[in-house]
């Protein structure tokens, strides 16, 4: 075989050595990427009179039984940043607000009657909400969430935060979360159950530490 053949199959093994290494590099960048483009605010794009008529139904009685009011709102998939005009749509019950780009829910402190709040794949980094006094079911599902203060509604019994980036469970206090019986947590940092002390939880999902599920009674 002569040197130039040689050389010729030298350089095509070293490309092939490559190959991987620039492979992982280009995975890296491109995650590098999308990391870089969710940490850049979005354009604003709140949430309007016209979306939010598309999005309410089911006409209720209010408290007093004297006047009726849309009490279910859906507007997901709107790549809403701001939610300010909620404050004023005080008898909402059902709330989703899933797959926007909202990184701060604090309007939906005015929704007292609120019952059940979705808001999956957004950015939030926080669950912290003022307290809700009849709040059942919310999931935070699919979020940025690095861990669980700030969650303290007493009546709340289905509480999701899978696929989120928590490493540790603190300040879900019994006292306030008495009524907790599933608590989803998939798809996070989580080492360790340490944190986790319920008295009516019933349901605890924590595959990615290696249990499909773990029932307490």
């Amino acid at each position: 075989m002569s040197e130039e053949a040689i050389d010729d199959e030298f350089e095509d093994d070293e490309e092939q050595e490559k190959e991987p290494e620039e492979k992982e590099e280009d995975e890296e960048e491109e995650k590098e990427a999308v990391e870089e483009e969710e940490e850049q605010p979005p354009p604003p794009h709140p949430l309007t009179e016209e979306i939010l008529k598309e999005g309410l139904s089911l006409l209720c009685k209010t408290g007093n039984g004297m006047a009726h009011a849309y009490v279910k709102l859906e507007a997901k998939e709107k790549e809403l940043t701001d939610i300010s005009i909620l404050q004023s749509y005080i008898h909402l019950r059902y709330v989703d607000l899933s797959e926007n780009l909202l990184r701060d829910l604090s309007p939906l402190a005015n929704l007292t009657h609120l019952l059940w709040l979705k808001v999956e794949g957004n950015r939030l980094t926080s669950a912290y909400l003022e307290e809700l006094p009849y709040l059942q079911i919310v999931s935070f599902a699919h979020n940025h969430i690095r861990d669980t203060e700030g969650i303290s509604h007493p009546r709340l019994g289905s509480l999701n935060l899978r696929g989120n980036e928590i490493e540790v469970v603190t300040g879900l206090e019994a006292g306030k979360l008495m009524n907790l019986h599933t608590l989803e947590l998939r798809g996070n940092k989580l080492e360790t159950t340490t944190g986790i002390c319920l008295p009516k939880l019933k349901n605890l999902y924590l595959v990615s530490m290696g249990w499909s599920a773990s029932e307490r009674g």
